[in-house]
């Protein structure tokens, strides 16, 4: 009896003490934190003109320095004259694109004719907007022509917030091309005189020129600008899609 009391006190004493000190199992492995974001890169550009469209993206898709693929695009094209860019997160990307196609699809089902580009910038503005508190981590460009067939192009920020302008850049490239862009399409004293209209006033030839320059240079200097770019011309005669080939390193 005695021993069997013992033992019992003994077992309560080192139950005291492991709940006092609890020890670390040796194969138990500590768990790593992990970012719920990552931003793969890429670079793209709209550029709106009085009877034409250009939009442009990089295909290059990396993360930190390894490349994980080459031939990704970041164009959702809705229709020959509507487009969506996203450059940023492309989990994300993917995500939003198939929620604005679904709701592409419903809109013309509901009503009977296409969306026009003024409404799907609505559209995304709003979706956006809802997802603000868990926001998509991608940088978007709304692009196309309007009902009079002029370009329309829109800048958004994280949760939604847009405007209207003659052309917009966003993703990893857009600090170098940029400044290239409010060179050559913006007013002479931007920050003094308002912008005439909202279009650009180049030739569609020279657009599509300075466009192909700004990615040359761009992938010169930005390791997630590469691979290649795709190009879409978009006019009332339809739309023309071109590949521009970019360094690969």
């Amino acid at each position: 009896m005695a021993t069997s009391r013992w033992t019992l006190w003994g077992t309560v004493a080192a139950m005291r003490h492991a709940r006092a000190e609890p020890q670390s199992c040796p194969t138990k492995q500590k768990l790593e934190h992990r970012h719920m974001y990552d931003n793969n890169g890429g670079t793209c550009v709209a550029v709106a003109g009085n009877d034409y469209c250009i939009v442009a993206s990089s295909t290059r898709l990396s993360t930190g320095f390894s490349i994980l693929s080459r031939d990704v695009s970041m164009v959702l094209k809705l229709s020959d004259k509507l487009m969506i860019l996203s450059p940023g997160f492309q989990a994300d990307a993917k995500t939003l694109h198939k929620v604005l196609q679904q709701r592409y699809i419903r809109y013309q089902f509901d009503h009977g004719r296409p969306m026009s580009v003024a409404a799907c910038a609505q559209l995304l503005g709003n979706t956006l907007y809802y997802k603000r508190f868990f926001p998509y981590y991608t940088f978007n460009i709304c692009a196309g022509l309007d009902e009079e067939g002029k370009g329309a192009v829109y800048s958004y920020d994280a949760i939604g917030s847009h405007e209207r302008s003659g052309y917009a850049v966003q993703g990893s490239g857009k600090d170098l091309i940029q400044p290239v862009l409010d060179n050559q399409l913006k007013a002479a004293s931007p920050l003094v005189l308002p912008p005439e209209n909202w279009m650009s006033s180049l030739p569609l030839d020279q657009a599509v020129d300075l466009v192909r320059d700004a990615f040359v240079s761009a992938g010169e200097r930005d390791i997630y600008t590469g691979d290649a770019v795709e190009i879409y011309i978009m006019t009332m005669e339809g739309t023309k899609r071109e590949v521009l080939e970019l360094k690969k390193d």
